[in-house]
């Protein structure tokens, strides 16, 4: 975050800029770590599913800082820093449970909590937060039932994740006991479900990583993965996206109404064009190269570390039209929001479908909701890798 932020109001995500789509070109991390920044979307598909990008030799000996402050993505025996066999085995621990028809399965549920906050929410007295009475509540309960984590205390979760993802807020030290905190609370869960087993993710985790021989250090990694994921960045997508819609997206709410799909394919446009994070690189988006690699017409070299924009990409004119876009059309290509290749998003359909039942019930219950802010009055989330407002009041 720049220095003047506090002098400042900051814009909306949809308003952030990003560097222009071009050939890959060299930058710097905020380690002093040079970085080959690639913007282009078919050069990011292929920096993410090229096997001479790698994610564990970031982790080598050799490897130059990419963090100022570790945070839960910098685990080294993580799933996000597994290559090859050694992250399909432990990604198949947990992958059966995310596929289309799997997801597909939940979708009952998942829009009665939809329902059910809404109805809980149209009782309260407007102008009303619609960040705490259902963006911020309703990627929480789908997680907590899913994980068998509903007496949870969420406060102390979500103040863990906080440190998790940290982008700058809070001190090395202050991440290391949040850290180890969070690990004693996934690892006490992870003995609970193999001593009790239930029909929850975590149940089934844990049965999956003992049949196939999996650490206990890598279990416990992969449910702290499984907490902050599950709420943290559809949290982060929804209020931003209610933001766009309640302001410049204003003309779309009708349309969000009208029935699942036309949310579900809205949804897929505003993934793309509302960003979850500013200008910085995302530690989860790095490669290094194994090997020299051309990329457009330029020589990554061996050893050298390769960062995607994805929201570059996303807007990179060569594949989708400039300027706005028709929320109603279905994208010219599938974004990379959620990565591409080996290490894509596990949650991605499960995110599609808790925000597309979201903004089709929301619209279809609140045909006249209205802001209560103005881009210049939102209060932000900020300190860690992704915006997103901290409170947003609205009428109806």
């Amino acid at each position: 975050m720049s220095a003047d932020s506090t002098s400042r109001p900051l814009c909306p995500m949809h308003h952030v800029t990003f560097p222009e789509p071009g050939p890959p070109r060299l930058g710097t991390l905020a380690t002093g770590t040079p970085v080959w920044l690639v913007t282009r979307y078919a050069e990011a598909r292929q920096v993410l599913m090229d096997p001479r990008f790698d994610r564990s030799s970031l982790k080598a000996e050799d490897a130059p800082p990419l963090l100022v402050v570790p945070n839960l993505l910098d685990a080294p025996d993580g799933l996000l820093n597994q290559d090859g066999p050694a992250h399909q085995r432990l990604r198949g621990t947990v992958q059966r449970a995310f596929t289309p028809r799997a997801v597909a399965r939940w979708r009952p549920w998942v829009a009665s909590v939809v329902e059910t906050l809404l109805d809980e929410f149209a009782q309260r007295p407007p102008p009303a937060d619609i960040v705490e009475g259902f963006t911020r509540p309703l990627p929480v309960s789908v997680i907590s039932r899913l994980m068998g984590l509903d007496h949870a205390d969420w406060e102390r979760i979500r103040n863990w994740a906080d440190h998790a993802l940290s982008g700058g807020a809070h001190t090395a030290e202050e991440v290391g006991l949040a850290m180890r905190d969070f690990a004693v609370f996934a690892a006490d869960l992870v003995a609970e479900r193999r001593k009790d087993p239930g029909e929850d993710l975590v149940s089934g985790l844990v049965a999956a990583g003992d049949d196939l021989g999996v650490d206990e250090r890598q279990l416990v990694i992969l449910t702290l993965g499984l907490v902050v994921a599950g709420h943290e960045t559809t949290m982060t997508a929804l209020g931003n996206i209610v933001v766009h819609l309640l302001t410049d997206g204003r003309a779309a709410w009708p349309g969000l109404a009208e029935d699942e799909e036309a949310a579900a394919t809205a949804v897929e446009q505003l993934l793309r064009t509302v960003p979850l994070s500013e200008g910085r690189v995302l530690p989860g988006l790095i490669r290094r190269a194994v090997e020299d690699v051309e990329i457009g017409g330029v020589t990554i070299p061996a050893g050298g570390v390769v960062a995607v924009q994805i929201n570059s990409a996303n807007r990179d004119p060569d594949v989708f039209p400039p300027g706005p876009p028709d929320l109603f059309a279905p994208p010219a290509a599938p974004s990379v929001v959620f990565g591409a290749g080996p290490h894509h998003c596990l949650g991605a359909w499960l995110a599609r479908l808790e925000l597309g039942l979201a903004l089709h019930r929301l619209a279809v219950r609140f045909a006249g909701l209205s802001a209560e802010f103005t881009p210049e009055t939102i209060e932000w989330r900020e300190g860690r890798m992704t915006r997103s407002p901290r409170r947003l009041p609205v009428s109806w």
